[in-house]
């Protein structure tokens, strides 16, 4: 593994615990308020606990409020397709303004996780990737990310029959991309202004309807 060349281990775990400590009082009430209307709108666990791939390869569990209906992990890829039948109502609600992702912190009180970082991947993933993009891999991964914000509806250019092969040749590589960059550049100015993007991205969504994708052409 490489040394960053601009934060250290230590320094950003004391400005992942300085925040993630009064985000986890701020995110509780939202958390348990969306863990009810889980538990009323189908029938399962609350939280999704799967298994993610973080620091050196080494695997851990992701905390999620459930979106999709129970043992949807079975019945289907690991990625969520446009208009994805296992994605329950609340489900597409709680993904949408990202609430979903706000049990996470307990994976970064816990040390599993930064605030910042490359969105964690599933391993059958993880496993095509390339030497060069492993490089991800020598840093905790984030509940958010540069990638996931410039990605926020993903799930829209995942489409048909073919939506996995266009995520791994296509959406991946891109994101990697994007990560690895931030993994070589990393500081906690940048986290800072990632986290602030990521505030008024839940925040938009939150107040604002969806709009309906466009149409992309390559």
């Amino acid at each position: 593994m490489t040394t960053n060349r601009v934060t250290t281990p230590k320094l950003k775990r004391v400005f992942d615990i300085a925040l993630a400590i009064p985000a986890s009082l701020v995110a509780a009430p939202i958390v348990v308020v969306s863990a009810l209307l889980v538990r009323l709108d189908s029938r399962g666990p609350v939280f999704y606990r799967g298994w993610r791939t973080g620091l050196g390869g080494r695997p851990f569990r992701i905390y999620k409020l459930r979106t999709m209906e129970a043992d949807a992990d079975t019945a289907g890829p690991e990625i969520t397709r446009a208009n994805d039948q296992r994605v329950t109502r609340i489900g597409r609600m709680l993904r949408r303004t990202k609430i979903d992702e706000l049990p996470q912190l307990f994976n970064v009180l816990s040390g599993h996780m930064s605030l910042v970082g490359p969105r964690p991947e599933h391993p059958n993933y993880v496993r095509l990737y390339t030497p060069e993009q492993r490089r991800v891999l020598e840093v905790k991964p984030g509940m958010t990310s540069l990638a996931s914000i410039l990605y926020a509806d993903e799930q829209d250019l995942l489409v048909g029959e073919h939506a996995e092969k266009t995520y791994v040749d296509v959406v991946m590589p891109e994101k990697l991309e994007i990560d690895r960059r931030y993994v070589e550049s990393q500081s906690l100015r940048t986290d800072f202004v990632i986290l602030l993007r990521t505030a008024r991205l839940m925040l938009t969504r939150s107040l604002l309807p969806r709009r309906r994708p466009t149409s992309r052409t390559s």
